[in-house]
């Protein structure tokens, strides 16, 4: 298996973030992706660097409106006199179908749904790449690979079509998926992220090519709150093309798998062509995040689990965060997908 993934994906080096309101240093730091590469090696995987496949791939899923704001709001920021080293909203509108502001600091309000995804003086460039790591992971399978890993950071899965939020810019799973779908009739998108992938539903929400079902820690009490509920099923063409299962708190092991069965047994309904694996490693035990309670030995059964599917795979990175065991984890569902 290859493991596509580009340098410039650490230039993006977020400072801060508010957690209840105080400012926290990010977890999402360039380091992720080092140490993920670093294991993504050990268990065989072979480093490509992706190719530049421009901005169509990004326009597939983004407005152009929030490309635009993406790739340069940074410059625009500095303009302005005092404003903070990075670019974070100050206020956020009421509803999204008013008048778009010309304003740098109500763009950032429209486009930014929280204070997690700082935007600094090389952030764009990190997007981008991570961008085409997705791409290029799904070119691969698309071309006949059985399955390749997008080392994708920043990740993806909470950024809509038009919005950035939690740690996330261009929703790198949703680019993956349509890449796919440039030659393939129906693509199932997994996401085993601790969080909901939020901004992947709303992506496809009313599109009936694309399945979306979702394992994740239960939003009622849990980031990102507004999405991720069992009655969330798609809307128009797209109802019943989502699925989310949202599972207790500190859920482990032995409570995950059958929900994971649940998903699987959906996925195959579905009869896709090829799956995207939306993958986050947050769900660990010793997480910083501390949502569930997933072994590294757990990573590997989910890993066996997927690769029962049968199907081509793109193994999209999402979260997981800086611990002793980032690496191992990723190994050993790796380990699991490939060796069962």
């Amino acid at each position: 298996m290859k493991v596509f993934y580009h340098d410039d994906q650490t230039l993006h080096d977020p400072q801060t973030f508010l957690v209840s309101g105080a400012p926290q240093p990010s977890p999402e730091k360039p380091e992720r992706a080092t140490r993920l590469l670093q294991s993504a090696k050990k268990a065989g995987l072979t480093q490509v660097a992706p190719d530049d496949y421009g901005l169509g791939p990004i326009a597939r899923i983004h407005t152009p409106e929030y490309v635009s704001f993406l790739s340069g709001i940074y410059d625009r920021w500095q303009r302005i006199d005092g404003a903070s080293p990075e670019v974070i909203p100050n206020i956020h509108p009421d509803r999204r179908d008013g008048s778009y502001p010309a304003s740098a600091v109500g763009q950032a309000g429209y486009h930014q749904a929280d204070t997690a995804c700082p935007i600094g003086p090389k952030s764009w460039q990190s997007i981008y790449w991570s961008a085409n790591s997705a791409v290029g992971a799904a070119r691969a399978v698309k071309d006949g690979e059985g399955a390749a890993y997008a080392l994708c950071r920043p990740p993806g899965h909470h950024a809509f079509k038009d919005l950035a939020g939690g740690f996330c810019f261009v929703n790198n799973s949703a680019v993956a998926a349509a890449e796919l779908l440039t030659r393939m009739e129906r693509v199932a998108i997994l996401d085993v992220d601790l969080h909901h992938g939020n901004g992947t539903q709303g992506v496809f929400y009313d599109r009936a090519d694309v399945l979306t079902v979702s394992i994740h820690a239960d939003p009622v009490r849990f980031y990102p709150f507004f999405w991720g509920h069992a009655d969330e099923r798609g809307t128009g063409l797209g109802l019943g093309y989502n699925l989310n299962l949202p599972i207790p708190r500190g859920t482990a092991d032995a409570e995950y798998m059958p929900v994971l069965d649940q998903a699987l047994s959906r996925i195959e309904a579905f009869a896709p062509d090829a799956i995207v694996v939306a993958l986050g490693l947050d769900g660990y035990e010793g997480d910083p995040f501390g949502g569930l309670s997933i072994s590294t030995d757990g990573f590997a059964r989910i890993g066996a689990k997927v690769a029962t599917l049968g199907k081509p795979t793109v193994l999209v990175q999402e979260g997981g965060y800086l611990c002793d065991e980032l690496g191992l984890n990723l190994e050993s569902f790796l380990d699991g997908y490939t060796n069962g």
